[in-house]
């Protein structure tokens, strides 16, 4: 397993990271929106979807986000656009996680789907545009997700006793969730030190002042654990263990980026206030 998960990383690598480091922006939004459309199969599959219906849906998606960069909309301004996500994952955060997996199918079957769907897309239309912020913004929200994961990964196996939500996440601890916050916030401290007039999130937030910075950091790590819980919530109410099989180790697309779905707009929803 761990042989299959380092091949499929370092074969992800190999195609991801020349097209981030290209010097325009087509590379990297073609080879995204390629992965957009398998996060809307899995959507559609984990809600209940034939295999045709949940690849015409996947399709769609893609189609519909081509056709919407085609039109240049991908240079437009989209405040309003984070803005009204920032407030649909707040209130999915508050709903599902109360209601937990039952509560979920108990929703509208079309509203469960078409809401995932929207907020894959609208995912992708903040990765282009934190891209266009400039190559290291872009970084600096991945890292931001990466560190809050792998610090609560180690802080949760030395610390965890707490289980932050058993009934979703058994693996989850809120001494694991702390730890996360902390190592965001040595990583922030640190790029603030290297690079403090950068382009980077933390550079932008430490702008609008020390006290507004660290309240969003705070604030984006939090629903990058909503991100991750919300995904795991929704595959135990389909009695799926992993999105997909489509990375060989690693489970599906939807497994990779949970936490990045609500992080990305939440991050340039707060650098365009």
């Amino acid at each position: 397993m761990l042989r299959q998960r380092v091949i499929t990383a370092l074969l992800l690598l190999a195609v991801l990271l020349p097209a981030l480091f290209y010097p325009s922006i087509e590379p990297f939004a073609a080879l995204t929106l390629l992965l957009i459309v398998a996060g809307g199969w899995e959507w559609a599959r984990l809600n209940g979807c034939g295999p045709t219906l949940s690849l015409g849906l996947g399709g769609g998606l893609g189609a519909l986000m081509a056709l919407f960069w085609a039109l240049g909309g991908l240079f437009l301004p989209l405040r309003p656009l984070w803005m009204a996500v920032g407030m649909v994952w707040v209130v999915l955060a508050l709903v599902m996680l109360r209601r937990g997996v039952s509560g979920w199918a108990a929703w509208p079957a079309g509203l469960r789907l078409w809401i995932g769907l929207a907020l894959i897309a609208c995912a992708w239309l903040a990765m282009v545009h934190a891209r266009l912020e400039g190559l290291g913004f872009l970084l600096s929200v991945l890292l931001l997700v990466w560190m809050a994961d792998i610090a609560a990964y180690f802080g949760g196996k030395a610390l965890g006793r707490r289980k932050l939500a058993p009934a979703i996440s058994p693996g989850k601890s809120w001494e694991g969730a702390v730890s996360g916050l902390l190592g965001v916030f040595l990583l922030a401290g640190a790029w603030l030190v290297f690079d403090p007039q950068g382009g980077s999130l933390y550079a932008r937030l430490w702008a609008l002042g020390p006290a507004l910075a660290v309240l969003s950091l705070v604030f984006l790590v939090a629903m990058s654990v909503v991100g991750d819980l919300v995904e795991s919530l929704v595959k135990r109410s389909a009695g799926a263990k992993d999105s997909s099989q489509l990375l060989p180790g690693h489970g599906g697309v939807l497994d990779r980026v949970d936490a990045l779905l609500p992080v990305l707009p939440l991050a340039m929803m707060l650098v365009t206030l």
